[in-house]
């Protein structure tokens, strides 16, 4: 009975894991044998028989008998008179089986034991938890913060599972404390050693999409489409939504009256502002809706480089560019082409260029690769969004603007 009682004991684990009896005992049966190989040094001669309804274990060693004193290998060959001692008329030559009991294993081994059980156990659990969530990977999932560390928070789900959300894959208004209820794609899956590590992410573009499709019914039934979505987390959003019912309203399907759809996604998002575009393959007029709420006059676009030259009022400008140069970015993410914005009707205007002598080149080219190419294109924005939208230090756009201003008040 002492071998049924250990493997009740072991039993215990069944109800804790993501492991039922059968396969137990299945882990169980090869654990043994490798405790065998390693006290015996092979266990070809040993039965190992399993009732996982009972939960009961027996090992039996087959040896066969030799005359006294011709033992050449003890784990295979058995003294006549100590086979008789199991049977009194076995004869030289009969095969013999012999239960092992656990106590003959020793306790070293039984402890030895017991902890392989416990690593195969886990073994087995990390890999039905990996199979499990990389099932999920790209898809909504929800956990409680156990645990916020400077660069990362962990997450604890129903079942027991860490998940990873570390600081970059946080939206900057996150603020998270014990017991929040938290909810991110599954970015990724990886077994690191033994253990999966699940990454949880609330900043990727697949947040956003999912959650359309959560929170906009005609998304999820797929009437509507999500074709494309970029974002620049917790700031702001484009999101180009298509739909093959022509009766169907795609953006205000999604936007709702007022909003009144989209505002749980915003407010999720940390106040993230989204807007929402129709798609079209219409590249012009594709371009066209990236930018809004800027109106253009004119384009040029070149296919072959993927850029395009945007011509509007100099009043739409700072529209067009958005605060921070996120709205520029994104509809060029969007879009899939390089926007630069020039202005029309701009007599008054003087091209950076003819600032040469007083602004090093290197400065004025940094200004043009967001779109500021005149003095008046850079004097309309604050400070603080040029030292954001270029690799400049605050003192040196400090010092552009002087120069520029003293050419509009002489």
């Amino acid at each position: 009975m002492e071998n049924l009682a250990l493997i009740e004991s072991f039993s215990q684990f069944k109800d804790d894991k993501l492991i039922d009896r059968v396969t137990l005992m299945s882990i169980l049966e090869e654990v043994f044998r490798n405790t065998l190989k390693r006290k015996f040094g092979t266990d070809d001669n040993f039965d190992i028989i399993i009732n996982p309804d009972k939960g009961d274990l027996e090992i039996w060693r087959n040896r066969v008998v030799v005359e006294d004193g011709q033992v050449e290998e003890e784990n295979e060959e058995i003294e006549l008179t100590e086979a008789r001692k199991i049977e009194p008329d076995f004869e030289v030559g009969e095969d013999v089986s012999e239960e092992v009991k656990l106590s003959d294993l020793g306790r070293r081994s039984i402890l030895s034991l017991r902890q392989n059980l416990i690593a195969r156990i886990h073994e087995h659990d990390n890999t039905i938890i990996y199979k499990q969530f990389i099932e999920l990977v790209g898809e909504i999932y929800t956990a409680e913060v156990h645990h916020v560390r400077s660069r990362v928070v962990i997450l604890i789900d129903d079942d027991g599972n860490e998940i990873i959300l570390p600081k970059d894959r946080q939206i900057p208004s996150d603020f998270f404390r014990k017991g929040d209820s938290v909810r991110g794609v599954i970015e990724s899956v990886e077994l690191k050693g033994a253990k999966p590590s699940i990454v949880m992410s609330r900043t990727a573009p697949k947040f956003l999409e999912k959650l359309f499709e959560q929170e906009i019914p005609e998304v999820f039934d797929g009437l509507i489409t999500v074709k494309k979505v970029v974002r620049v987390p917790g700031e702001k959003a484009k999101v180009a939504v298509d739909s093959y019912d022509d009766r169907i309203d795609p953006v205000g399907a999604c936007v709702g009256m007022k909003g009144s759809r989209i505002h749980g996604i915003v407010r999720e998002l940390g106040n993230e502002n989204i807007d929402v575009i129709n798609h079209t393959n219409n590249n012009q007029l594709m371009i066209t809706r990236a930018l809004s709420p800027a109106k253009i006059t004119n384009m040029k676009i070149d296919e072959e480089k993927k850029a395009v030259e945007v011509f509007m009022d100099p009043t739409e400008v700072s529209k067009a560019i958005g605060r921070g140069g996120f709205n520029i970015r994104l509809a060029g993410q969007l879009t899939g082409y390089e926007i630069d914005v020039y202005r029309e009707g701009a007599e008054e205007d003087v091209e950076l260029t003819e600032f040469s002598d007083e602004i090093e080149g290197w400065i004025i080219e940094e200004f043009r690769k967001v779109g500021l190419d005149t003095a008046k294109s850079v004097l309309e924005q604050e400070v603080g969004d040029l030292v954001k939208r270029t690799d400049l230090e605050e003192e040196t756009v400090v010092e552009v603007r002087n120069i520029l201003n003293a050419e509009f008040s002489s």
